[in-house]
């Protein structure tokens, strides 16, 4: 029986999605799903929602620098801070939205990810993302070309405004048969998920969504 795939939305702005797709392929395979990889733009989610991204906040900012490079060790992964963050990953984002085959858009982000969180150079510069394009294969010429067309612009777009509908609120998000996993650290979540072993009961989950508030800042 074939299963859903598991649904990546992720940005190449934040290290956590970063470590997030570092453990997520081999995660699917133990459960016998796929990756369905759908770039978003994090930056518009803030906007839509009128939240502020963790790198704007000074104090925040520097803790997840260290924490995500803690996670990175933990996980045996290369880890290097890039040499500007927050930067502006909308071509890259394009580019991948861009690649229809399966296979080449997975080896286009593990390559575009790497660039960024690696040591690869970043994405910053429109050359960076050009020679990431060409070192796995695709042709640099068609793919940015296609970055700039109203469809690849539109698709980007429609996939940060579905993870909204879907109840989304930042990335890493993984949705799983309907269910979101947001950030990193719900990997080990989303494993007991496919498992079967969600402690989280139907009956809880209602009372859940439908808690009362009894405070308000506004």
């Amino acid at each position: 029986m074939n299963r859903p795939p598991l649904r990546f939305f992720f940005d190449y702005v934040s290290p956590y999605a970063y470590l997030a797709w570092t453990q997520l392929p081999a995660l699917a395979a133990r459960h016998g799903r796929t990756v369905e990889l759908v770039p978003v733009l994090f930056a518009g989610m803030l906007n839509a929602l009128g939240t502020t991204g963790p790198a704007e906040v000074p104090a925040k900012r520097f803790y997840i620098y260290k924490h995500t490079r803690r996670i990175a060790h933990e996980l045996g992964v290369p880890f290097v801070m890039p040499a500007s963050h927050p930067f502006n990953p909308l071509l890259a984002l394009r580019v991948t939205a861009a690649v229809g085959d399966a296979e080449a858009r997975h080896q286009l982000v593990s390559a575009l990810y790497a660039a960024v969180w690696a040591g690869g150079g970043g994405l910053v510069e429109p050359e960076r993302v050009r020679a990431v394009v060409a070192s796995v294969g695709l042709d640099v010429r068609e793919l940015l070309e296609a970055a700039q067309s109203p469809a690849v612009k539109d698709q980007v777009r429609r996939n940060t405004e579905e993870l909204l509908a879907l109840g989304g609120f930042g990335v890493p998000t993984v949705v799983a048969d309907g269910e979101l996993f947001f950030g990193v650290d719900s990997l080990g979540h989303l494993e007991r998920f496919l498992r079967g072993e969600d402690p989280i009961t139907p009956e809880e989950m209602e009372r859940l969504r439908n808690l009362p508030v009894a405070a308000s800042r506004i």
